[in-house]
């Protein structure tokens, strides 16, 4: 009698941000192309957008629609399986990812609750704010999590202009100030990009706001400077370009409440302002906290080994945001949630996988810190390139530094569509910048 052919390994990455698209896209390309293995992408989202453009978007200086990436249409092209849905839980003894049923926007079921099988299990399902129970922060403050939430916020911008243009009364103190809680990477790009966008709004044709009067935006810190978690250099040529363009920086000030009509500061000062943006601090999401009874931190990320698998479980790896992994050169501290590091991560992944499939012993992932780069909109870009040239941490800014800041989104967008397509993508970009208003209007 003739042996039936094994069945396929199981791959199953949840969560399709930077790390887990850029995995599943170029394990499909190989392994799922071949049948070498069944490659399956757990995603609570319909559309995937780079976290980093996310404060563009909530400035509206970036058209959503014109940036994501469509799931189902990416599993098609690149030979994985798209399977929509929110991992409520894992079954560590089955092997199986417990999914939630999903629900329209008027709480119909899209789809029941169902589990999804895994040989090798690879949990990327990203961070979210953390807002470490500040009173208010919740209900009136935006966090910039995802597309939708910064949408949202740039709706709330844009029609606070228009009540303010269309009431009978003066504009309120405080009515169309904006406070941004945290001056990491998000807030202090934020900050730069809404001093231009919002006068832009402003511009066309909403003659009853006087921007040097009306608006105002504060960006307020809770550690002695902004970008603390970037060189000093880096902090202090960004703090002076937010100052010239009037944003007001308060460092070294902690946020104890926040309200409908502003934030009130530890220290009894209360800033109005009815558009509140919570940019502070990120943990892992809720579903990881004492999960299957793998080994999390005090803020829900999953400890993992250098192999990048989870402290008590073999079959089960977990990158970006949501990993806590030892720093290289063993030093306290894990690797920071950047972009980078889920980069390097997702390719280390591939080797990881080729390995395992191949029964030879996996090898430990080294981070190699490339720098750090700040975009401010049209105004400005600073940052550091580490080992750039000269072997050593070199300041930039200006026009180089914008260009390598844009060659990042570049590098994501390669890894999910290839060179040739990205480059025609950036021509007709090009082509057709100049027949855009250069501000979302709604």
């Amino acid at each position: 009698m003739a042996k039936h052919a094994a069945a396929p390994h199981r791959i199953v990455v949840v969560g399709g941000g930077a790390a887990g698209l850029e995995l599943v896209t170029r394990l499909g390309d190989t392994l799922g192309r071949s049948g070498a293995a069944q490659v399956t992408l757990v995603e609570k989202a319909r559309t995937h957008l780079w976290k980093p453009l996310l404060h563009a978007v909530a400035a509206g200086s970036l058209d959503r629609a014109q940036h994501e990436l469509h799931y189902l249409a990416q599993a098609h092209w690149h030979h994985f399986t798209y399977r929509f849905g929110e991992m409520t839980g894992l079954d560590r003894q089955a092997k199986q990812v417990l999914l939630g049923a999903t629900r329209d926007d008027e709480g119909r079921q899209i789809t029941p609750p169902s589990s999804v099988p895994y040989d090798t299990l690879v949990i990327a399902i990203g961070s979210v704010t953390n807002d470490f129970g500040t009173p208010g922060a919740a209900q009136h403050a935006v966090p910039l999590e995802t597309p939708e939430q910064a949408s949202r916020f740039h709706r709330r911008l844009v029609n606070a202009c228009l009540r303010a243009n269309s009431q009978e009364e003066a504009v309120r103190p405080g009515q169309l100030h904006v406070c941004i809680i945290g001056a990491g990477a998000t807030g202090t790009e934020l900050a730069a990009e809404l001093h231009r966008t919002v006068r832009a709004v402003v511009a066309y044709g909403l003659t009853r706001i006087d921007p040097e009067r009306d608006i105002r935006i504060r960006l307020v810190e809770a550690a002695p400077r902004i970008l603390p978690a970037l060189p000093e250099r880096i902090s202090v040529a960004t703090t002076d370009l937010l100052h010239g363009l009037g944003v007001e920086v308060l460092t070294g000030r902690r946020v104890s409440e926040v309200k409908a009509d502003g934030v009130c500061l530890a220290d009894g000062e209360f800033l109005p302002g009815e558009l509140v943006v919570w940019a502070a601090g990120v943990k892992g999401p809720e579903v990881l906290r004492d999960i299957a009874g793998l080994e999390t931190t005090r803020t829900n990320q999953l400890m993992v080994e250098r192999t990048l698998q989870v402290t008590r479980d073999p079959d089960i790896f977990a990158i970006g945001d949501c990993a806590a992994c030892p720093r290289p050169d063993g030093s306290p501290g894990f690797i920071p949630p950047r972009a980078q590091a889920a980069h390097q991560q997702a390719s280390h992944m591939i080797g990881q996988i080729e390995r395992r499939l191949a029964g030879q012993p996996l090898t430990q992932f080294v981070y190699r810190d490339f720098g750090s780069l700040v975009s401010l909109g049209r105004y400005s870009t600073v940052g550091s390139l580490m080992g750039f040239l000269v072997g050593k941490s070199m300041f930039i800014e200006g026009l180089f530094a914008r260009l390598m800041y844009r060659s990042l989104y570049k590098m994501h967008q390669t890894a999910l569509h290839g060179r040739a397509p990205v480059l025609w993508r950036t021509m007709a970009g090009l082509l057709t910048s100049r027949l855009e208003s250069g501000v979302k209007l709604h």
